[in-house]
């Protein structure tokens, strides 16, 4: 089946992307691996996003998104795509299992990654105390001590989260300050609940068949080596580009994030990125709506100029 435009990834991006197609009479479809959304439904809570002044659940703001794009009428389906080939101007997106769709433009909206420690350990306890999603596992370690490494927004934010639960949670950065928003450090500090370590990187992590029970730190200025006691360690050291499968189908930065120009469009004609897979300098919920809106609408121009 020939569609117009074929979105992968359902993340913010994606679903604007499909809202936009969609209310414009192209044929759309969207193709998302696991849960649509991406990894804003892993966000316990959003503050920054226009319209909500109180803020809004990630779960909740995903699940808005996707109902709106479904209302004018895009396709979702689940699947992973493991190949896009061309065939003059039409482009074919092959899923696993050999299922495949035809599209005149291609929108890539596949995000980014938790980014590994690639420590000892960490793929041992992975589930068993090492975590990537604090809105997703916090609840388990209700009166636990908790390390929480990194220094920017999501460390930041998911350490106060997991307050909820913790007895304690200890920030690790490997810098003398945060990196997060000033309104999110000023809650970290202000939270009595949350202890920091700074100029400290994990070394190991070890634990037992239970779970974790230690995480082992040296310090990046003296190199004095030290432990904490914690049953939870989460990771938010910043993130990775989905774009393995696009084996050099379009150019990517020094990062492996996708080079587009200021209309989303990548150096191979009727193919755009949009959202966090993009080389560009801020990636937020709102920059990825941005993204993603002005992607679909260059799609349609691309199609009517072209087909």
């Amino acid at each position: 089946m020939l569609y117009d435009v074929v979105i992968i990834g359902g993340g913010p991006a994606g679903l604007t992307a499909g809202l936009y197609a969609a209310r414009g009479r192209l044929k759309s479809l969207l193709i998302e691996k696991a849960l649509t959304g991406g990894l804003v439904t892993t966000t316990e809570w959003v503050e920054n996003y226009p319209g909500f002044e109180e803020g809004v659940t990630g779960a909740e703001l995903a699940q808005k998104m996707e109902k709106q794009a479904v209302r004018f009428g895009l396709e979702i389906i689940q699947g992973t795509v493991v190949d896009i080939s061309l065939n003059g101007n039409i482009k074919k997106i092959t899923l696993e299992a050999d299922k495949f769709y035809e599209a005149k433009s291609i929108i890539l909206t596949t995000g980014a990654h938790p980014r590994l420690l690639k420590i000892e350990g960490e793929n041992e306890f992975r589930g068993k105390g090492v975590s990537y999603c604090a809105t997703c596992d916090g609840a388990f370690y209700k009166g636990s001590n908790i390390a929480v490494v990194g220094g920017g927004d999501s460390a930041v934010q998911e350490a106060i989260f997991l307050t909820k639960f913790a007895e304690t949670v200890y920030i690790i950065h490997r810098r003398e300050q945060l990196r997060a928003e000033k309104i999110l450090q000023e809650r970290a500090h202000a939270n009595p609940k949350i202890k920091f370590i700074w100029n400290s990187v994990p070394e190991r992590i070890t634990g037992d068949n239970i779970g974790v029970n230690a995480l082992h730190l040296r310090d990046v200025k003296t190199g004095e080596k030290s432990s904490i006691n914690v049953q939870g360690v989460f990771i938010y050291i910043g993130y990775n580009p989905n774009t393995e499968f696009l084996k050099g189908l379009v150019p990517l930065n020094g990062s492996n994030y996708i080079i587009t120009d200021e209309n989303m469009h990548t150096s191979v004609p009727g193919i755009f990125a949009a959202g966090d897979v993009r080389s560009k300098p801020l990636k937020q919920i709102a920059t990825a709506v941005g993204d993603g809106a002005t992607a679909a609408m260059a799609a349609e121009k691309y199609i009517e100029e072209n087909f």
